[in-house]
């Protein structure tokens, strides 16, 4: 996935307010976690369908990180879809195991679900372990090539029809927040299980494109797309401008107070987490601190990152566990009036 510049990252910092630590060590693992995974099966639940960006990431990983766990445990990859990623976060909250041996990945939107979502749940996202994340990534609105679409103009002076996943799906938070942040007339199509699904309803003219779509996951999926022209790219998104698209807006330029700048700031924030991999709530702390540490060795493996390169077109530029926790609570520090306006936009 896309490596962002050192500017980049100083960005996202400065948009959180925050500073991160110093990384979890990928030496060793933990003597109170030592041969606890022995004989055991790890589940990884993705909170994706098959063939998409998230399932591609995960099982790359699953097929690597064994030999960075004591024990050496089988990871098994379980696919988990429903709500972009929510009723993954649920089950680990509420159901999973809270010994390590279930852990999850899913997509950017629930990072900021239970903060802005309008559902009443018992956990905010800074309950679950976060054991580090896939890229920093960013994300674009494209429309097909035949859809009558071409520019944010075209979006801002009629409806475009874009396909979602999920209540907190960037594919259906994204446009509603540009919505009401840079007068663009998206209506999201919603209950699309995941990418794969998403593509075919844009390829049989059920939907005009998608907006919120990551550049890790589109490239990874659909690369065609964008080297034979077959959509135009109309706007992105993310903690600053990608060099890729000099020519295309960046979404946050565009805000028309700070206040706006502020909500975009809070809503895209999680992609500097794209593909976050999570264990429950209450886990052993010796036992986080063994998983965050497999984590980074894995991220950092030769064999995952040729297998990233092969099948999704870009090495992982991970964050490990502990920056990821910082990262998800200043994001859940986010003055309460900014908080709130979102609350309002996403009920619309």
């Amino acid at each position: 996935m896309t490596r962002l510049s050192g500017r980049a990252m100083g960005a996202a910092a400065a948009i959180l307010a925050c500073g991160f630590g110093t990384a979890v060590s990928a030496q060793g693992t933990s003597s109170s976690g030592e041969g606890f995974f022995k004989g055991k099966t790890i589940t990884l639940l993705i909170g994706g369908t098959a063939g998409g960006g998230l399932d591609t990431a995960a099982r790359i990983f699953a097929r690597n990180a064994t030999r960075h766990i004591s024990g050496n445990p089988t990871v098994t990859p379980q696919l988990m879809p429903g709500a972009g990623g929510i009723r993954v976060i649920d089950f680990l909250a509420s159901s999973a195991p809270k010994d390590g041996t279930t852990i999850a990945v899913v997509p950017s939107g629930p990072l900021v679900e239970p903060l802005v979502g309008g559902r009443k749940i018992p956990y905010k996202m800074t309950d679950i372990n976060s054991l580090g994340a896939w890229a920093k990534d960013f994300s674009l609105c494209v429309s097909w090539h035949a859809s009558g679409f071409a520019t944010l103009a075209d979006v801002q002076a009629r409806e475009m029809t874009v396909a979602g996943t999920g209540a907190a799906a960037t594919p259906d938070t994204f446009p509603v927040v540009l919505n009401a942040t840079l007068g663009t007339k998206f209506k999201v199509i919603t209950g699309y299980l995941g990418t794969q699904e998403t593509a075919m309803a844009i390829e049989r003219g059920e939907t005009h494109g998608r907006c919120g779509w990551s550049w890790s996951s589109l490239n990874g999926v659909k690369s065609d797309w964008l080297r034979d022209k077959k959509i135009h790219v109309i706007l992105q998104m993310g903690a600053e401008k990608s060099s890729l698209f000099p020519d295309v807006p960046f979404a946050p330029d565009l805000a028309k107070s700070p206040e706006d700048r502020q909500m975009m700031d809070l809503m895209f924030a999680p992609l500097a987490l794209s593909n976050s991999f999570f264990a429950p709530p209450g886990l052993p702390p010796q036992r986080l601190a063994e998983l965050r540490a497999a984590f980074t060795a894995t991220l950092a493996d030769k064999e995952t990152i040729a297998e990233s390169l092969k099948l999704m077109k870009e090495e992982p530029s991970p964050t490990n566990g502990a920056d990821m926790q910082k990262l998800i609570d200043r994001m859940y520090a986010t003055p309460e009036p900014i908080v709130e306006r979102l609350k309002v936009i996403m009920k619309k």
